[in-house]
């Protein structure tokens, strides 16, 4: 794709270029039908078919002016990714010609065969039939290549029993449910206007970049998304000279294409930067309503993809593609906001009389508390398990920073005392004539919490990179959902005539004594911290297998059955499949680990060795000092013979696994059996990495795969 000149075509101009947006919408509907879109989305319509038949056409008719020829219905299955299936306009008139068409029906529904697709046993593979219904929240959009244009609906994807087979439909129903019951707080503190709550959704995304030519000598990176292998070169990130570093000019190119392509589609990209390991980066856009959001992440990641191989280069989204370096993750700026504009996490300048912002608050401490398993749940992945509780990333334990002002604040009104000071509107005090003094936010940041106040939302930042954010947003509504319920409950049943102010005053002070063991503002990183959270209750749960397992408990199943988000047989099913998951992606790398180190490493290693036996021995002939030549020879027959044996145990304990059949039963074999045994084989790869000549050495190493760009 050639490159935009922003002078000929501006960004405003560019923007949204290839989104069928609701401004397009309003440009180009009717307006009865326009409006009518306008209450589908805000929940107080359904869709009618005469409506879809009027967008369609029109929807038709933008796309084909732009060069598109099919459409297909985008949709988020199981795997957390994403799946298309293509259908042309063209329809036959029976005189060896076609038209142009596309109806409402085809808009709103869509029939693909979704036997492959995992379903956790909700059906039978040879029933095959599922549906995409169109999601009007989150707008259509246009995917250019050399090869055409396609149109893209975002849809939902359920059975032909209506169970979700997708990641949309749940977020949908746990946005619904969230607005639900926080309209009923508003309207108990007062507020007749706002008639919806939303929530918004920021995901900044990390990645790596490496050279093309050096990923295609690397199997493992090619099939796993990480390094199996791989010693650090003599530096790695410890001067901390890359994070916030200038930009090299071919990642600068790579980035300018990045904004252009996403601009196009309507994604707010706006900020990018180096991250802390060298060739990692970072890219976050403004924040969009949560489903929108979704959507536009898991294009963010194609995206990237995508562009990155146009540049010469492969971008790398696991969560943990390099030992010894930070891994990616996704931190995920969530926040409530109602559709008259006011953001229910914001603190105001005097935030110890916001009674909203204050129980709004509240009710997120309270949640995170009472389903922190819930949230650790939510980021299970066997690629997150290499990075939660490293030093780039916050512990598998969930916590909430607050920031001293604020927990001051709510200290205060649990222990029964007035007031508590706020840094909100101070200015901090450069001391420098030239340069501005700057206005204080009402609470420091915490890069070590999981779950951070950060001035007027709140960032769970225990996602991984590669992770759809859908999953834990759902997750996180429904608790939220669910404590929010209990206190608009509470302050819908008081008598005639009681104190409104000291309920909720009341009503803070409880759920803050009762949950405040989750508020910590201390760092995370530290073996102190691990103690006191074991002091405080706080679970720390460090693998997956253990953690999923929260899916299937019933009190998991009434929460979200009673907000109709997810059946019992729904999260049964989910359990099942990320279980499946997991020990699938394990099961690839351990196949890949063996095969490497059969087929690369012992051969190059034994023929170093023979070949320092030889040069040992040729010098031995000539009285020649050989100690050393013999010593290293020595060590690298060692080192190939327990490479040798250390494969041998892992072939044996990954075909345990393998004919395993319990589910629950394999994955904890994965966990426990195989990736040791991988990591043996790792120690013994990597000791000789350092004892092998580069030239001998059969893959590309970290100093190319991290250095060279």
């Amino acid at each position: 794709m050639s490159a935009i000149d922003f002078i000929k075509t501006p960004v405003a101009e560019l923007f949204g270029s290839n989104c069928f947006s609701n401004a397009v919408m309003k440009e180009r509907l009717p307006k009865n039908i326009y409006k009518e879109i306008l209450a589908v989305q805000a929940g107080v319509k359904e869709l009618t078919l005469a409506v879809a038949e009027v967008v369609a056409a029109v929807m038709r008719d933008w796309a084909i002016s732009k060069g598109a020829s099919h459409y297909t219905h985008w949709f988020q299955p199981l795997t957390g990714l994403t799946a298309e299936k293509h259908d042309s306009f063209i329809s036959p008139t029976g005189d060896g010609k076609v038209i142009m068409e596309f109806s409402g029906k085809e808009l709103v529904k869509g029939e693909p065969d979704a036997s492959s697709f995992p379903s956790g046993g909700l059906r039978a593979t040879f029933e095959a039939r599922g549906y995409t219904a169109w999601d009007v929240t989150s707008p259509a959009f246009l995917k250019q290549d050399p090869t055409g244009t396609t149109l893209c609906i975002p849809t939902a994807f359920i059975s032909y029993y209506g169970q979700a087979l997708d990641k949309k439909v749940p977020l949908l129903k746990s946005v619904d449910a969230l607005s639900k019951q926080a309209v009923r707080v508003l309207r108990a503190l007062g507020n007749e206007t706002s008639t919806r709550v939303v929530t918004t959704v920021g995901p900044e995304q990390e990645y790596f970049l490496v050279d093309k030519k050096y990923y295609d000598g690397r199997p493992d990176l090619m099939l796993t998304g990480r390094t199996v292998f791989g010693v650090l070169p003599a530096k790695g990130q410890e001067l901390e000279d890359h994070y916030f570093g200038a930009i090299k000019e071919r990642v600068a190119g790579f980035m300018r294409e990045l904004n252009t392509e996403l601009w196009k589609v309507g994604i707010p990209a706006k900020t990018q930067h180096n991250e802390v390991a060298p060739n990692q980066f970072e890219l976050a856009p403004v924040f969009q309503n949560s489903t929108a959001a979704v959507d536009a992440n898991q294009l963010v990641m194609e995206t990237i993809r995508t562009v990155a191989r146009r540049h010469g280069m492969e971008g790398l989204l696991h969560e943990k593609p390099f030992a010894g370096v930070n891994g990616s993750g996704k931190h995920n700026n969530w926040s409530m906001a109602t559709d008259d504009g006011i953001n229910l996490f914001d603190p105001g300048e005097n935030p110890q009389a916001n009674a909203r912002f204050l129980l709004f608050a509240a009710a997120v401490v309270e949640a995170v508390d009472r389903y922190a398993l819930l949230l650790r749940a939510s980021v299970a992945t066997s690629g997150n398990e290499h990075r939660l509780g490293a030093n780039e990333a916050p512990p598998a334990i969930v916590s909430i920073f607050f920031g001293g002002p604020l927990t001051e604040i709510f200290d205060n009104i649990s222990e029964g005392k007035s007031g508590g000071k706020s840094d909100a509107g101070e200015l901090i005090k450069i001391g420098v004539t030239s340069l501005p003094s700057l206005p204080k936010d009402v609470s420091d940041r915490n890069r070590t919490s999981p779950f951070a106040f950060t001035g007027n939302k709140f960032e769970f930042r225990m996602l991984g990179s590669s992770q759809s954010i859908a999953t834990p947003n759902t997750y996180l509504n429904t608790a939220a959902a669910q404590v929010l319920k209990e206190y608009a409950d509470k302050l819908e049943s008081l008598p005639p005539g009681s104190d409104k102010n000291e309920a909720i005053h009341d009503i803070i002070k409880k759920s803050y004594s009762k949950h405040s063991r989750i508020i910590f503002n201390g760092n995370g990183y530290t073996g102190e911290w691990v103690m006191e959270a074991e002091r405080r209750g706080l679970p720390n749960i460090k693998n997956s297998v253990d953690a999923l397992s929260v899916l299937i408990r019933s009190e998991t199943i009434a929460l979200f059955e009673d907000h109709q988000v997810f059946t019992k047989e729904e999260l049964e099913s989910r359990y099942q499949i990320y279980l499946e998951k997991y020990s699938k992606q394990i099961n690839i790398e351990a196949g890949i680990t063996l095969e490497l180190a059969r087929r690369s490493i012992f051969p190059a290693a034994s023929n170093f060795a023979a070949g320092l036996a030889r040069d040992a021995a040729a010098l031995a002939a000539v009285g020649a000092v050989s100690a050393a030549q013999e010593k290293r020879a020595k060590r690298v027959a060692e080192l190939t013979g327990e490479l040798f044996d250390a494969a041998g145990k892992l072939e044996t304990v990954l075909f345990e696994a393998q004919d395993t059949t319990d589910v629950q039963v394999q994955a904890r074999a994965y966990y426990e059996k195989v990736k040791p045994a991988m990591e043996e084989i790792r120690t013994r790869v990597d000791a000789l990495e350092k004892l092998l000549s580069k030239e001998a050495w059969p893959l590309p190493g970290y100093e190319e795969l991290l250095f060279k760009l």
